[in-house]
């Protein structure tokens, strides 16, 4: 049995595209992520792995389990939740932070502080929230937890629903740009809540923090802003352009200007330097790969979700794509088993592999049929491949 491999794309099918100058960035942030929405390729990043203070961008997390909460029916838009003498005190006008202005022992629409939490950033809005979900902060807070073990959020902790300053309350750069991802795939009927810029409530109109959402032709949709004096300004953003999104989170950064500048910076240098390209469908087929004493002669190599890839434009003509198989297949096979791999490389890319599958079933032949191969293979040879390509025994070079 050979081992099959061959270049399926070499780089004189470069897309069209020419390469340009690949110019590495550097933001005033101590830590950031860059990170393509459809492919979650890190495009750029710093210590995106490390715990850091979250502040308000915590605030996901608390939308997260409010929006599941809605969907399961746990919570309704019209729903009115009481506002405790707790959520007053450490939220509200009396806190001095960033608050909705909820007069206490009053009831509030859970519509309303949605928009309070997301746009005004309302510490008050988050803790009311939590308390009509959980009872209380605390209980929330462990919610907040699970949910982001569920998640896969290696690196977060939640010890309130606000963001507040707590040695209990964590997130990585890296989580924060995942749960964005999840906010906008899992509940795409919350989402345009967080391009809005302003809200009025009790008669106090408030403009949403987040600075990407006024530059002109940023494509900014999202998401949101965080400061405490510990974690410095902050920012999870989020930006679609000729229909491409980009996710973006930066921390600690030293003032609202930078935040403003050094994030556009970095969401500028992703649509700039970086494209998409398309490879395959979820179910379309790769290659058609020989069979050896199947009841057909050949079976095809589907891959069983959208290939995509997110690459440097400087590194597109480099691209090679490959796939790799034991050749023939032994039968039987059964539909989905994975029989093979494909693999992206490129300069400046990590290589990329995706499982091959098998897009049908493939009995083996009866006992009359295996000898009767078996004598064609002795005296005639092995049969010529039904898909074309003879079989190498070694890798083919690539076709520059």
């Amino acid at each position: 049995m050979n081992r099959y491999s061959r270049f399926f794309l070499g780089a004189a099918f470069a897309f069209g595209l020419a390469g340009q100058a690949f110019a590495a960035i550097d933001i005033k942030a101590r830590q950031y992520i860059l990170m393509d929405f459809q492919t979650g390729t890190v495009l750029e990043a710093r210590d995106a792995d490390k715990p850091m203070p979250p502040s308000s961008m915590s605030k996901l997390m608390t939308a997260y389990v409010v929006f599941e909460a809605l969907k399961n029916g746990k919570l309704s838009l019209d729903e009115q939740l009481s506002v405790s003498r707790h959520a007053w005190k450490e939220g509200g006008a009396a806190s001095g932070g960033s608050t909705m202005f909820l007069d206490p022992n009053s009831k509030a629409r859970v519509e309303d502080l949605i928009r309070g939490m997301i746009i005004q950033s309302g510490n008050d809005a988050c803790i009311v929230l939590a308390e009509g979900i959980a009872g209380s902060e605390e209980a929330f807070a462990q919610i907040m937890t699970a949910k982001a073990k569920e998640l896969g959020l290696t690196n977060s902790h939640f010890a309130n629903a606000t963001g507040l300053p707590d040695e209990g309350q964590y997130m990585s750069p890296k989580d924060l740009a995942v749960l964005a991802k999840r906010i906008i795939v899992d509940f795409p009927e919350y989402f345009p809540i967080y391009s809005e810029t302003s809200f009025t409530y009790n008669n106090i109109t408030q403009g949403n923090r987040n600075p990407l959402l006024y530059r002109v032709g940023s494509g900014a949709d999202g998401m949101k802003t965080g400061h405490t004096s510990i974690a410095g300004y902050g920012l999870t953003g989020t930006a679609i352009r000729n229909g491409r999104r980009l996710l973006l989170v930066a921390n600690g950064m030293d003032s609202i200007k930078d935040r403003d500048e050094e994030t556009a910076k970095l969401l500028d240098y992703g649509f700039r330097e970086f494209v998409n390209r398309s490879l395959f469908t979820a179910g379309e087929t790769v290659t058609n790969a020989d069979v050896w004493l199947g009841d057909g002669a050949a079976v095809s190599l589907i891959v069983p979700k959208d290939v995509a890839i997110a690459l440097p434009r400087a590194s597109v003509q480099s691209m090679e794509v490959k796939v790799v198989y034991d050749n023939p297949i032994p039968a039987p096979i059964a539909k989905g088993t994975t029989l093979g791999k494909l693999t992206v490389t490129a300069r400046d890319l990590a290589p990329i592999e995706i499982p091959l599958q098998a897009a049908a079933d493939v009995g083996r032949l009866g006992l009359v049929g295996r000898l009767k191969a078996a004598a064609t293979y002795i005296f005639l040879g092995p049969p010529p491949p039904q898909n074309g390509n003879p079989a190498p025994t070694k890798a083919e070079p690539a076709k520059k």
